[in-house]
């Protein structure tokens, strides 16, 4: 009825915890308590611990494994360093007529620019130059 197989059945009843499954705990209890430590490591770092501080070594795969059935995630912010900014108080805003259609069918039909803001300070005061 359950679809479960007699031999798995009485496997089960018997009440043996297998030797991996009792290493399993174990290491998920260090894993636990590590990430408990220092909630910024991932599973490589959390592996790379086990290794260092308490002589277990194990494939990531498996410390990631445990890791996911533990709900373990480091806590890892990323800072946002990209080339392109919105401006904080943009004066105009220019229509979007080409609405991404590059293509031009003859030369000279359409022409595009880019405009970049450097900033240097000399003292206190804030000098602005535009590239296009």
């Amino acid at each position: 009825m359950l679809n479960v197989s007699r031999s798995a059945y009485y496997k089960w009843a018997a009440g043996k915890i297998s030797d991996r499954i009792r290493e399993n705990k174990a290491i998920a209890e260090l894993v636990e308590k590590i990430h408990n430590e220092r909630p910024d490591k991932g599973y490589r770092r959390i592996n790379d611990d086990l290794r260092h501080d308490h002589g277990i070594h194990v494939n990531d795969k498996r410390i990631l494994r445990i890791c996911r059935k533990k709900s373990i995630k480091s806590t890892i912010k990323y800072r946002s360093h990209g080339c392109t900014r919105r401006a904080k108080n943009p004066q105009y805003i220019a229509e979007n007529i080409l609405s991404r259609k590059f293509h031009a069918d003859t030369p000279n039909e359409k022409w595009l620019t880019d405009v970049t803001e450097f900033k240097w300070y000399e003292d206190s005061v804030v000098h602005k130059l535009y590239l296009s």
